[in-house]
């Protein structure tokens, strides 16, 4: 996976960006005939994560189980890629120390009562990120799209740097962050529920989308 970082890797990033704050996704970008399509080479493409509390916080990785990005004279035209929600790893608790049963909380893997507290992947095996546009000013470049977790579709924007060589394409974002229950992510929510006190986790998923494609 290590391959696809090519600005950064993991939590070394030196800006964070928010997603922006609209209501409604935007209709997903079109490939053209002229176009050509990179497929995501899922082995070394991964989605990085930090959730945070007050005693602390979490990272781990997610990985696409697909994709393809479709490039037009040099610029994105369209993509999409398919989020394995089975594939929640926990990065920084070792096997036995709290690994598992943190996976499976966030999974939903527990009792069936509890099934829906995180990212229910019973229900919702799978997530999804939809390209709408892709906008370079003064040499930045934007990401816009729509992400869609537990059935909930919601627009994200973030920063990426862009790079191709030959029939290899990186797609590499700053860190950015997301309101989880803006996609019914609910648990521990300091906005959902009263009287938790310390007892909360934060409303915001740290993520960084590093993904690698080839023609």
């Amino acid at each position: 996976m290590s391959s696809l970082l090519v600005t950064a890797l993991f939590l070394n990033v030196s800006c964070k960006n928010e997603t922006k704050e609209t209501t409604e996704p935007a209709e997903a970008a079109a490939a053209t005939e002229t176009g050509s399509a990179y497929k995501v080479d899922t082995q070394n493409s991964v989605i990085e994560w930090v959730g945070s509390k007050p005693a602390g916080k979490h990272n781990g990785t997610l990985s696409l189980s697909s994709g393809e990005i479709s490039l037009n004279n040099g610029k994105v035209e369209s993509g999409k890629f398919t989020i394995d929600m089975n594939t929640i790893t926990v990065l920084d608790l070792a096997a036995g120390d709290g690994k598992e049963d943190l996976e499976g909380h966030l999974k939903g893997l527990g009792k069936e009562e509890d099934a829906d507290h995180f990212f229910n992947t019973k229900k919702f095996p799978e997530g999804t990120f939809e390209i709408t546009s892709v906008v370079t000013e003064n040499g930045s470049t934007t990401v816009n799209g729509n992400l869609t977790l537990k059935g909930i579709t919601k627009p994200v924007s973030f920063k990426a740097t862009l790079l191709v060589d030959g029939d290899k394409l990186t797609l590499t974002s700053d860190s950015f962050t997301i309101n989880r229950t803006e996609w019914g992510v609910n648990y521990a929510s300091k906005s959902i529920f009263d009287n938790l006190k310390d007892k909360f986790v934060n409303d915001e998923i740290e993520l960084k989308v590093s993904v690698t494609a080839t023609k």
